[in-house]
């Protein structure tokens, strides 16, 4: 039996994004599914947000809370509907062996998404996107990366020992 790889929807050619676009990864949509059962998932749309939709980014408000917010209109806040979908992946993440994360994602980053003030004033670059963070924190033994790792044949291979070695 194949391992389970949860991967961002963009990432696999699914138009999802924010602006209606997709980013696809050659090595991840073609390459991947001959060693992996590909699961897509995309926090956005699965919360029911359009497509297209205004642009996001994580957002630490006056209260320390961090929040996803409106790029152009920061009353645009996400949060709540993003939270929700989370909550809501327990069952299917305790049947993945990996996640692929979409970089820089305001969902999705694996340490990479941008964090702003209220004001629009980077705070830290190296943020986990909203979902991300939560996967790290309630799944600390899941192979985690994003697609700018795989872009190496070394950590393709890598990821790919990683998966050869899951417990049947």
């Amino acid at each position: 039996m194949k391992p389970r790889v949860g991967v961002s929807a963009c990432l696999l050619g699914q138009a999802l994004r924010y602006d209606g676009a997709s980013r696809p990864h050659a090595w991840i949509r073609d390459r991947l599914p001959e060693y992996a059962e590909i699961v897509p998932f995309c926090p956005e749309t699965g919360a029911g947000l359009d497509v297209p939709r205004p642009a996001v980014q994580l957002v630490r408000g006056d209260d320390g809370r961090i929040r996803v917010c409106g790029v152009d209109d920061s009353r645009l806040d996400v949060t709540a509907v993003l939270q929700q979908w989370i909550r809501q992946q327990a069952p299917e993440l305790q049947m993945l062996d990996a996640i692929i994360f979409k970089s820089r994602s305001p969902s999705c980053g694996l340490g990479s998404a941008p964090l702003f003030d209220g004001d629009g004033k980077l705070l830290q670059a190296d943020f986990s996107g909203l979902y991300a963070a939560w996967v790290q924190m309630n799944y600390p033994g899941m192979v985690l990366c994003d697609e700018r790792k795989l872009e190496e044949k070394r950590y393709q291979e890598l990821f790919l020992s990683w998966l050869r070695k899951k417990p049947d």
